[in-house]
């Protein structure tokens, strides 16, 4: 049996530029976002929190610019995303206005997902429009990116993203309705995959490649997306994008390949932070936060005797009771020489210490990962 999309709370839907752009004229196409924003206004009404990685900017501006439809040089690619990202941006917010939404947007790169602190900066921004019940929309900023600093393509972008903020679904709309077991374009004789439950070497090797001059991504990309978003607890799926209400149809039976991961966002993201990154420093904590960690709390500096080691915010710390159990690994909120100033001490005082007002958590319960 393959998810119903009413059991999802939190949804990244990818929509690609040979949706979003009219080819023939290099204009939005105008009446297909409408009707995904009928989509996305039912899913924000039924309280999932939405976020859209959508991509176009290149693609419109390419055509204001006068760029033509060959190659283009990479400081061609950046003065089109400029120009065009303004009318992106501009459309979603329109788009999603017509339901009462608003929409934000965020501009992320490699880096933004890849390293420690970007990334919490990014999560952080994220997860606080989300909770004022906007929608996000995400691109890759193209303005700025190198070959060497960016994605090149948004499925794995929309993969990174979602299980960055801890979406239990990805949604990566496409010029085909699924995974084919070769490319549909070239074998007549392919067949369609409903359900992936494991992204193998296999499954890999059914992917082509880009079937649009709009798109720099295929089929492959998506693949890769599916084993970055299973990974992280993320369900993905595949679906034409084509027909106007794409998520409708989807969640009426429509043609789609389901990505299946047997984990959920929490516990994979715990399980990464209790396995897979190495602790730099140790922080002490007395019995009441060991026993209100253990209660699913969060750790307050005030309850937090000592720390050793030399750390900055992001990075992973132990945890550790002052009878001396380990009690798991967290991601710690503050630089080490800020948090000595601030251990012992109410979440109140952090502001007038500091002399910025800072988390109110030295490392918030979803970055805490308990082993004892």
């Amino acid at each position: 049996m393959t998810p119903s999309l009413a059991q999802f709370r939190r949804v990244v839907v990818k929509v690609g530029s040979s949706l979003l752009v009219d080819r023939a004229r290099g204009r939005l196409n105008h009446a297909w976002l409408a009707a995904l924003g009928e989509d996305l206004a039912g899913l924000h009404e039924r309280g999932a929190d939405v976020l859209v990685v959508s991509s176009g900017s290149i693609a419109l501006g390419r055509s204001v610019l006068g760029l033509g439809t060959g190659a283009l040089k990479l400081e061609e690619s950046q003065a089109a995303a400029s120009v065009g990202q303004i009318s992106l941006a501009g459309t979603w917010s329109a788009t999603l206005a017509q339901h009462g939404i608003t929409a934000g947007q965020i501009l992320l790169t490699l880096a933004d997902t890849e390293e420690r602190r970007r990334y919490l900066n990014a999560r952080a921004t994220v997860s606080k429009l989300l909770e004022m019940r906007a929608v996000p929309i995400v691109n890759e900023n193209d303005t700025v990116a190198t070959s060497e600093i960016r994605y090149g393509d948004n499925d794995r972008l929309a993969a990174r993203v979602a299980t960055m903020i801890g979406a239990d679904l990805l949604v990566l709309f496409s010029d085909v309705d699924g995974l084919y077991t070769a490319p549909p374009a070239s074998d007549s004789s392919a067949e369609h995959i409903p359900v992936v439950r494991a992204v193998t070497p296999a499954i890999e090797a059914m992917a082509g490649e880009a079937a649009s001059s709009l798109s720099r991504g295929g089929m492959r990309t998506k693949v890769d997306a599916a084993k970055i978003a299973t990974a992280g607890g993320t369900h993905m799926l595949i679906a034409d994008g084509r027909p106007k209400n794409p998520l409708a149809r989807v969640a009426g039976g429509g043609r789609c390949t389901w990505f299946l991961t047997s984990s959920t966002p929490a516990t994979a993201r715990k399980t990464w932070i209790a396995g897979a990154l190495e602790p730099k420093g140790v922080l002490t904590v007395d019995a009441g936060a060991a026993r209100a960690l253990r209660g699913g709390a969060s750790l307050l500096p005030i309850g937090v005797r000592s720390l050793d080691g030399v750390f900055s915010r992001g990075d992973a710390v132990t945890v550790r009771e002052m009878s001396g159990p380990v009690l798991g690994r967290g991601l710690v909120a503050y630089d080490s020489d800020k948090a000595l100033r601030i251990i012992g001490r109410s979440s109140r005082e952090i502001e007038a210490i500091l002399g910025v007002r800072g988390r109110a958590e030295m490392i918030h319960r979803d970055d805490l990962a308990l082993t004892a």
